[in-house]
């Protein structure tokens, strides 16, 4: 024996009508993907603005750790058997990202090397050592296998123009057997600018 049973479904109330749609139903139905998305894209609009607005306002700069290289340059003026060579009077864009030496180990009589990198105006690097050892690792990492190009005077001082094997350009110099040096991955331009500068610290 067949019959409706009490799991049977029914779509219609004893009057055989259709009860009528819930407003709250029909407005769920209308709220499709597609809405749902059109809904969104103001947001995202806005959100986008305001992500590009802060890239813009902070530039190019965001993550730079700049340095006092003054305490760096002290111990190695203090330590050194000879007169320490710095760049002095670089123009502010030149912002000095890294400073260390090794005048803290060094006992009397014992070699002095400084360096000082800096981040140039182009956001490249240009690097600058000083050291009355030759072999010192920061001059024979540059210096050896590099390709001599000639000279150029920079503030009435003659500095070797050299290509390292990496393919960057090396300005140096020496005298009383201490060695000047700059290099990096800056435009040529900027590597004159950082070693026409260089000068005796006067502290």
């Amino acid at each position: 024996m067949t019959g409706p049973g009490p799991t049977s479904e029914h779509t219609t109330d004893r009057t055989g009508e259709v009860p009528p749609v819930s407003p709250a139903i029909q407005r769920a139905n209308r709220m499709n993907a597609a809405n749902m998305v059109r809904s969104l894209l103001p947001l995202v609009v806005i959100c986008l603005l305001i992500v590009a607005w802060q890239a813009f306002r902070s530039g190019p700069d965001v993550g730079v750790r700049t340095v006092d290289p003054s305490s760096s340059v002290q111990l190695a003026a203090a330590r050194a058997g000879y007169q320490l060579l710095v760049p002095a009077g670089l123009d502010e864009d030149y912002r000095t990202t890294s400073a260390r030496t090794d005048a803290g180990n060094a006992g009397e009589g014992d070699p002095v090397t400084l360096e000082i990198g800096y981040l140039t105006p182009e956001e490249e690097y240009a690097g600058f050592v000083v050291s009355d050892d030759r072999d010192a690792d920061p001059l024979a990492a540059v210096l050896d296998g590099a390709q001599e190009q000639g000279s150029v005077d920079l503030a009435g001082e003659s500095w070797t123009r050299s290509t390292t094997v990496d393919g960057e350009t090396a300005l140096w110099r020496e005298a009383d057997g201490v060695t000047a040096l700059v290099t990096g991955s800056a435009s040529d331009e900027e590597l004159e600018t950082v070693a026409a500068a260089v000068a005796p610290y006067r502290g």
